[in-house]
This record gives structure tokens, C-alpha cells and sequence, in this order.
């Protein structure tokens, strides 16, 4: 069972790292088969919002795009994707970092570069030049309450843990199960989720009946009429 530590520590909070945290997993039973980490190779690239887009002085197809870094920052860069809209939220690497070059697949630095005159100090990445897929039409458009400024890597990077769980741990085949699991392998309080909902309509009296024919196997039963 693969679980992320981002949804783990929703309900727990952890302190150890990642690697002493599936150690003490595995010798308690649940083995931990792998960690996969994404996000990992993200320096340098943080989220930004789009505050403007200009036609290119020299070139038809590229466009003069100024994002928002959060802070007062702003960065004009050259770029070529047909995607871009005033408002969105998208990735934005700083010289310096280390991308997939759309053409080659290969790594590189990324450089501040002249493209037909104009200075780009940065791009706009795609989600090939960020290793996510093969997709490189476009620029990755982030949600909407994406927070500006954030490095990327904590807002979509996470560690996921590949459990091997066994048939004689049916609590650990859930998130909140594991989380339970780590609360007492390391100390922390468990925070339980929510798992309250909304009645509504008639009550159920009169509607759904229940009756125990031997209250000393069963000495309590329950039903929601939904």
C-alpha cells in the first residue's frame, strides 16, 4: 500500500526523518518496500501568478510574460507556450535551476539567455521540463489557490512510503490506520479525522425496523437509513 506523508501528517505529526521513520515501521512489522520521493530535483523553482503578457517585440510566436513571486518580486520572461492567461498560477525556475530539457530529455542548468533580443532571466515550466510527463506543449497551469511565492516542492512535492502490509494488520490498510501506527511508534497524539455528516429529512422511526434475535451474541446493533 503506498501512502503519502503529506495526507499522513494530517493526522499525525511527524519529527523523524523519513528514512528513521520507515525503520521503526519495519522493525514494529509493517515493512516499508520503498520510499519514492517527487519534487526532490525542484531548487530554484517556486510558484508564480502571471500578471501580464506582451506580444514579443521581434518574434510572432513568443510572448513577453511578467509574473507575481510573492513579496514585490516580479520577473519578465521569454516564452513560447500558448497556454498562458493573465491570472493563472504556474511554475516559474530561477536561473540556476536544474530542468529537463524538452528537446533532449536530458538535465540541465537552466541560464539567463537572449532570446530574439530580449533577456530572459527564467522560464515558465512545462511538465516534461519538470520530470512529471512527457507533456510539453504547454506551461503547467497550477490550481488557483496555489499560495505565490511557495517553492513548488511543497506544494506539489511529497515522500510516499510502499507498505508491505501484512494479512494480520488489516488497520494498517488505511491512512488513518498507519497514522495510528506512527502515533505510537514515535510518541505523537493522533489526530482523528472528521466523521460527522448532515441529517436530514424524517426521522428514521418508523421507517427501518431492527431486531436482535439474541442480544447475547449481539448485544448492539446500528442502521442509517440513507
Amino acid at each position: 500500500m503506498k501512502v503519502s506523508l503529506k495526507w499522513l501528517r494530517e493526522y499525525v505529526d511527524i519529527t523523524l526523518p523519513v528514512e528513521e521513520l520507515a525503520a521503526k515501521l519495519t522493525a514494529s512489522g509493517t515493512e516499508v518496500a520503498g520510499v519514492v520521493r517527487t519534487g526532490g530535483s525542484w531548487d530554484n523553482v517556486q510558484v508564480a501568478r502571471i500578471t501580464s503578457i506582451e506580444r514579443h517585440p521581434n518574434a510572432d510566436r513568443l510572448s513577453l510574460a511578467t509574473v507575481d513571486l510573492g513579496g514585490g518580486r516580479d520577473r519578465t520572461v521569454v516564452c513560447g507556450a500558448p497556454n498562458i492567461q493573465v491570472g493563472q498560477k504556474v511554475p516559474f525556475a530561477h536561473v540556476g535551476a536544474t530542468l529537463i530539457d524538452g528537446h533532449t530529455g536530458q538535465r540541465a542548468e537552466l541560464t539567463a539567455a537572449r532570446i530574439r533580443g530580449v533577456v530572459s532571466e527564467g522560464m515558465l515550466c512545462s511538465e516534461k521540463e519538470l520530470g512529471i510527463s512527457d507533456e510539453h506543449q504547454g506551461i503547467l497551469i497550477l490550481p488557483e489557490d496555489a499560495p505565490t511565492g511557495i517553492p513548488l516542492e511543497d506544494y506539489l512535492g511529497d515522500t510516499i512510503l510502499d507498505l508491505d502490509v501484512t494479512p494480520n494488520r488489516p488497520d494498517c490498510y488505511s491512512v488513518v490506520g498507519v497514522a495510528r501506527e506512527v502515533a505510537v511508534l514515535t510518541g505523537q497524539s493522533l489526530r482523528e479525522p472528521d466523521r460527522s455528516y448532515q441529517e436530514a429529512g424524517p426521522s428514521i422511526e418508523g421507517q427501518v425496523f431492527v431486531e436482535v434475535a439474541d442480544p447475547d451474541l449481539c448485544p448492539r446493533y446500528t442502521a442509517s437509513l440513507v
